[in-house]
């Protein structure tokens, strides 16, 4: 036992000599030119790498620094920079035979920059191609790198992409991690992404991708499993701020390109949703079922199914998408038919709509048929908006409408109970228009007219009120007025939270031009509280 303890000791001694002595022995710097040519050849890029040293546990290559030239086309600074990388090696082969036969690449700590012009053309997409041939000569064949490797990987990288056609700030992706497997410029390869979002929030892709395209990387096809966690809309870069869009989203799906035509299609749920630029935070979340087709070099897209969910509320969007620089132009058709109403009242925040000050709606259903046209940040919305069998809780119109002399009839209670309510409505970045107005309250009557909503909610509406039997006085008084169908003209002025109701005396007068001088005198004379002449 003590001669086999001895061997033993003997064997592990000579081990450890050879590993401490080996990296000495083994000059692995004569391979640095032959590692930069090959992976020069096989990226298209000039790289450019720094000392080398050797690692027998670890049975790798280190290069001490890590350089990848950008296309000359979008940026001089280079495309990759890394402080290391690992190069996995056969040590048989290295050791005895002075052979380089590498079985991974590991990037550490890269900075990547991803840059794209305004024809959407990325400075990824020229990676493995060749150079272009010398003057005279016959343009060559794209062919694909031979460089293949059991495992590429980067870790804990930083990643930046940027418009470089708009000055916007680029959006920078933290602890970056890619895992491949088996990687081939000319075959199928599994992946793995994960990387900390801009603003906040994970994101993790999973699946398989190539044969990478050998005319733009960029159109490579592609098949994976997409999950986002806490996406931050307003601090990720991808929205404009002026757009007032914002909330944190949840997100899983899939998608599949062919590396011309894209396909996606999956689920979300947004919390604290907000639409609108003086909106606030949605109470509770919005759910969206998705699927999208985007054609890629066109940079276009259609919304094929937009299903957004908010309680037992359903509405459909659907239409179609262009990006545009740093725009996205939208051209799309929101569908939403019978949605009741106390799901929604919690949204009415989100966009930006603020209720008579201590009010609510209950019951009842919203209809809405809007087209959405326009870039993100100057979105134009239109279409017929009904109302139906709701409440105005803890608004009382009757007693707000009583500053009219003509209506000082009118009782609502408490509470408005509103039949119908209808209009054209128009939403764009200059406030709020609508037409036709129609509003139906079985206690008071019905009320027509037009008006606009500025950005700051301040009100400026010219309506009619045909009052029900037995509520108008005062002024009804007038011919034609109330008693015989007339309407009772009045301005809505104020804000949203504090509207206030004031007589159009022009109108009620101007109405009247046609009576005779005798119940014209009466009629103003009803105005100022006086009684009529007999």
């Amino acid at each position: 036992m003590k001669r086999v303890l001895t061997i033993v000791g003997v064997v592990v001694l000579v081990l450890l000599v050879v590993v401490i002595a080996l990296p000495f022995i083994v000059n692995v710097n004569m391979f640095r030119p032959q590692i930069e040519s090959e992976l020069t050849a096989a990226l298209g890029r000039q790289v450019k790498i720094g000392d080398l040293s050797l690692s027998i546990l670890g049975g790798s290559v280190e290069a001490h620094d890590l350089s990848v030239a950008d296309d000359p086309a979008f940026s001089k600074a280079p495309f990759i920079q890394a402080k290391a990388l690992d190069v996995g090696v056969e040590l048989i082969p290295l050791i005895f035979s002075k052979q380089l036969h590498v079985t991974e690449l590991v990037i550490d700590q890269p900075q990547i920059s991803l840059l794209r012009n305004a024809a959407g053309k990325w400075n990824f997409s020229s990676l493995g191609a060749k150079t272009a041939p010398e003057a005279g000569a016959q343009p060559a064949q794209p062919a694909k790198p031979a460089l293949s490797v059991g495992k590429l990987a980067v870790k804990d990288g930083t990643m930046s992409m940027e418009n470089i056609s708009v000055h916007a700030k680029p959006q920078v992706y933290q602890n970056v991690n890619i895992t491949v497997q088996n990687f081939s410029f000319t075959s199928k390869f599994p992946f793995m992404l994960s990387a900390g979002l801009p603003g906040g929030g994970t994101a993790k892709l999973e699946g398989t991708a190539g044969p990478i395209d050998s005319t733009d990387s960029s159109l490579t096809p592609l098949q994976a499993k997409v999950d986002v966690n806490n996406f931050d809309l307003a601090a990720s870069g991808f929205v404009d701020p002026a757009s007032g869009i914002a909330g944190l989203a949840n997100f899983s799906g899939t998608v599949t390109s062919n590396g011309h035509q894209a396909q996606s299609s999956g689920t979300a749920s947004i919390s604290k949703l907000k639409v609108s630029p003086k909106g606030s935070p949605a109470p509770r979340p919005v759910e969206l079922k998705y699927a999208t087709t985007d054609q890629l070099q066109k940079q276009v897209g259609e919304l094929t199914q937009g299903d957004i969910t908010i309680g037992k509320a359903l509405a459909r969007l659907t239409g179609g998408y262009q990006i545009e620089g740093a725009s996205t132009i939208l051209n799309m058709k929101l569908n939403a038919d019978n949605m009741p109403v106390d799901d929604l009242e919690a949204m009415l925040p989100a966009l930006g709509v603020t209720l008579p000050s201590g009010s609510s709606l209950k019951g009842g259903t919203l209809t809405a048929n809007f087209t959405i046209v326009g870039p993100l940040d100057k979105l134009v919305i239109s279409g017929p908006v009904q109302l139906a069998n709701t409440k105005l809780v803890g608004f009382d119109l009757g007693s707000k409408m009583s500053a009219i002399s003509a209506l000082s009839g009118a009782k609502t209670g408490s509470d408005t109970t509103i039949q119908n309510f209808s209009t054209d409505a128009k939403v764009s970045p200059e406030g709020i228009s609508t037409q036709n107005v129609n509003l139906n309250i079985p206690s008071l009557g019905v009320v027509t007219g037009n008006g606009t909503i500025s950005p700051q909610n301040a009100l400026n509406y010219q309506m009619s009120a045909k009052m029900s039997g037995g509520v108008a006085g005062g002024l009804t008084q007038l011919a034609g007025m109330g008693n015989k169908g007339g309407g009772i003209p009045f301005f809505i002025q104020g804000t949203t939270a504090d509207p206030k109701f004031v007589p159009d005396i022009k109108g009620m007068i101007g109405s009247q031009l046609g009576q005779t001088p005798g119940n014209l005198v009466n009629g103003i004379g009803g105005l100022f509280g006086k009684k009529k002449q007999p």
